[in-house]
């Protein structure tokens, strides 16, 4: 029943734009299938209500359903596509974006032995798991609170607490708490690719960003991959790919010049690279992105 009533409560209040009244909340509603499509994961909790998704991180490639729900801690480059939509069942989906600053503060107020104890490793940045009851009942009375304005204000804000607290003591709780601690190795890495988003066109030394990061270069590189499932080099060129495909939906005439834009000197290696990550060189690519609408950048289904 409960999966029952979230598909009826996504289905009345999905909107073309995916927002909703409640501030970080988004419902998705895709009725086809599309082509896998390049975007960034945003730092969010995604529901499955109905219908079927595919994420590839690097290498590693997560698929999620009804009733399971994946959680992304860090901003990363994926590519996504929907397996399981059509016009008779469309995918629903519910998004909430991870808060930090709450994450913190629930730590802060848990008690001794709250919180099950976290393992050695630097937890993967993206993971998938089935949604146990109490979440999706929380999320369930999040989402009747778009029936009932009067109430949404003072509401809101505490269920979405009841969410993350839910998450940091659930299965992937491990990769959610890592948000909310400020020298954890998941903050280190975020910290670096917070930095790598901002300077993508630079060229850098692993060692620099390492030593910025507040990391020996061996265990930056190490916990950069266990949450990225790229290298830091890598990383980069997903991000240029990705900057150099929004800057051609505007300037499809200008390939060179968006080449140079977005870090690289070589016009035949951009070419290279950009036909390698999207299927078709920059400008077939452009022709095609001006008849179509630009994907949402959101790991929701």
């Amino acid at each position: 029943m409960c999966l029952e009533e979230f598909r009826a409560l996504l289905a009345r209040h999905a909107r073309p734009d995916w927002t909703t009244a409640v501030d970080g909340v988004l419902i998705s509603k895709v009725d086809r299938p599309d082509p896998p499509s390049p975007s960034m994961s945003g730092t969010v909790l995604a529901v499955i209500a109905q219908g079927a998704k595919r994420l590839a991180l690097g290498d590693r490639v997560y698929e999620y359903g009804p009733g399971q729900y994946l959680v992304a801690s860090v901003d990363l480059p994926v590519t996504g596509e929907f397996i399981q939509a059509d016009s008779e069942r469309p995918a629903l989906g519910f998004g909430l974006t991870l808060d930090a600053s709450v994450i913190a503060e629930l730590l802060l107020r848990a008690g001794p032995g709250d919180i099950p104890r976290a393992g050695a490793a630097v937890p993967s940045g993206i993971a998938v798991s089935d949604a146990p009851a109490p979440l999706l009942d929380a999320v369930v009375r999040l989402l009747r609170l778009l029936d009932e304005p009067r109430d949404r204000a003072v509401l809101a804000p505490l269920i979405k607490r009841e969410i993350l607290w839910r998450l940091i003591t659930g299965e992937q709780g491990a990769t959610v708490r890592q948000l909310g601690l400020a020298d954890s190795g998941l903050s280190h890495v975020s910290r670096a690719v917070r930095w790598i988003r901002e300077h993508y066109a630079e060229p850098f030394r692993v060692e620099d960003v390492a030593r910025m990061s507040g990391m020996s270069a061996s265990a930056f590189y190490r916990n950069f991959q266990a949450v990225t499932a790229m290298s830091p080099i890598q990383f980069q060129k997903q991000i240029r790919l990705q900057e150099a495909r929004l800057l051609l939906a505007t300037h499809p005439g200008d390939v060179t010049g968006v080449g140079r834009r977005v870090g690289y000197d070589n016009p035949s290696q951009f070419s290279r690279e950009y036909r390698r990550q999207f299927g078709a060189p920059p400008s077939r690519d452009a022709a095609r992105l001006r008849d179509s609408a630009p994907a949402l950048a959101t790991v929701l289904p």
